[in-house]
């Protein structure tokens, strides 16, 4: 990879890092206190002056509440999967909804699943007599 193209993708996942914190309503200061890293080197990573570890990312994700792994793909750590994608992972990465939201989503996703465990633990087959 060409020198422009890693300052270009550190610039766009330290957009793509500010955005998510912006829309879970966080200050920079809280994010790092929630990631373990300090407020400046946040700030850097967020303008693009610096490339953040693996387990530097992982800690922002975890402060974000978003997958670690949406953060590698955008940092050129991991590819992109081609795989169908994880119903609660695209909750999470969400930018247009607020965390309270977000974890309502999942709260009822994951009673769903538990619901169709349940059923399927019964006997019966979830789904097939629930269609509209």
């Amino acid at each position: 990879m060409t020198p422009d193209a890693i300052e270009v993708r550190l610039h766009d996942l330290g957009a793509f890092i500010r955005d998510q914190r912006r829309n879970a309503r966080l200050s920079l200061r809280k994010l790092s206190e929630r990631a373990g890293i300090s407020n400046p080197y946040l700030s850097q990573i967020e303008r693009g002056l610096r490339k953040p570890s693996a387990e530097i990312l992982q800690a922002i994700a975890k402060g974000l509440r978003i997958s670690a792994e949406t953060l590698y793909v955008r940092a050129g750590i991991l590819e992109e999967r081609a795989e169908v994608p994880d119903l609660e992972v695209m909750i999470l990465d969400d930018p247009t909804i607020t965390e309270r939201q977000k974890q309502a989503l999942v709260e009822i996703f994951r009673s769903f699943q538990a619901e169709t465990a349940a059923t399927r633990v019964a006997g019966g087959r979830a789904g097939d007599t629930d269609r509209d």
